[in-house]
């Protein structure tokens, strides 16, 4: 063998590795962390390291449910988060369109005979919502950034007014089977997340469209030149990200039987971008996936979990999630800085 092949096939191997690193992605950091919270549930629980494995609540089937239904509202807006970032924009108003589409689902869910409707006007609403921000984005090229943050403040105020500033209640939500129930023992906010996540997926791998999104997030000049309609795609992207926080806030209204405008997805877009960032997407756009995404939300949901069974108290909680946010923008720029040295 020459030195010629020997440095080619070199080559090929740290090619290897790094495709089955970046397929792999947080999937085995997701499963040490679920492995650590179950010897420190076990530990907390009987103070033996000897028993911590088999006393641990973690990894018991009726927590792991309890985890994947925390981790649903979560993953449908970081989805739609993933369209945006894709593009090279931001999104921080989705906590904001979910408490303002639940405040719409729980009135218009007290329409007699009509009550379902509360389901479709949430997404309508929050459709709405995304389309106007994308509106101010795309036509008269304002920076996601502002036009996200000026519709955080705005809508929240939105969704206090329609509810006149109190938690509005339905004790008979025609629609609670869905933050409730379940359909052969899987839980329907699960079964509708792993729905968004796949019709994602279709969209961004199977589709022109999905081709478009990851051209105008890598190089939107040269996207344009190419002919593709950048003003179109940013609009489009923009209103999933409504349409699917409107879903969300149907999923959090069937879940509670209420909204309320104040405090109803209060920092939900920033457990949103963390999933989307430690699932791989990277800020500047052009670069990321849906099933990335889905494995940054079990993270999130993991870790929130996990601190709660161990015993950490909400004050902690908030700086280690706090962390695990500069983290996954620290593991971004460190993804970049990799892809510009190969």
């Amino acid at each position: 063998m020459t030195a010629v092949d020997m440095t080619q096939g070199a080559t090929r191997r740290r090619l290897a590795i790094r495709s089955t690193i970046q397929a792999l992605g947080m999937l085995p950091i997701l499963i040490l962390i679920a492995i650590m919270f179950q010897f420190l549930s076990g530990y907390s629980q009987s103070g033996s390291f000897a028993t911590a494995w088999a006393d641990g609540r973690f990894m018991s089937w009726q927590n792991l449910s309890i985890v994947a239904q925390q981790a649903s509202i979560n993953t449908v807006l970081a989805a739609g988060m993933t369209f945006v970032i894709l593009t090279g924009g931001i999104d921080l108003s989705v906590g904001s369109i979910l408490a303002a589409s639940a405040m719409v689902a729980v009135i218009a869910s007290k329409i007699p005979e009509w009550g379902l409707i509360g389901v479709p006007a949430a997404i309508l609403m929050g459709l709405a919502l995304g389309l106007l921000n994308g509106a101010l984005v795309a036509a008269f090229k304002l920076p996601p950034f502002i036009v996200t943050l000026g519709s955080l403040t705005a809508v929240r105020g939105f969704a206090r007014l329609i509810g006149e500033d109190k938690t509005v209640f339905n004790p008979q939500l025609p629609f609670a089977f869905i933050g409730n129930g379940n359909l052969f023992g899987i839980p329907w906010l699960v079964i509708i997340a792993f729905a968004v996540v796949l019709v994602s997926w279709f969209v961004l791998r199977r589709t022109v469209l999905g081709v478009r999104i990851y051209a105008v997030g890598g190089n939107p000049d040269a996207a344009r030149l190419s002919g593709i309609k950048v003003w179109m795609v940013l609009l489009f992207v923009y209103g999933v990200s409504g349409a699917l926080a409107g879903l969300g806030g149907a999923m959090s209204a069937a879940r509670l039987y209420a909204a309320n405008g104040l405090q109803l997805g209060q920092s939900y877009e920033l457990d949103a971008i963390a999933a989307v960032i430690l699932g791989g997407t990277s800020f500047v756009g052009g670069i990321g996936s849906i099933w990335g995404t889905l494995i940054g939300a079990l993270m999130i949901a993991v870790l929130s979990n996990g601190l709660i069974l161990v015993g950490v108290s909400d004050i902690w909680q908030f700086i280690i999630k706090g962390f695990v946010i500069i983290g996954a923008v620290a593991l971004d720029r460190y993804r970049l800085k990799g892809s510009a040295r190969t």
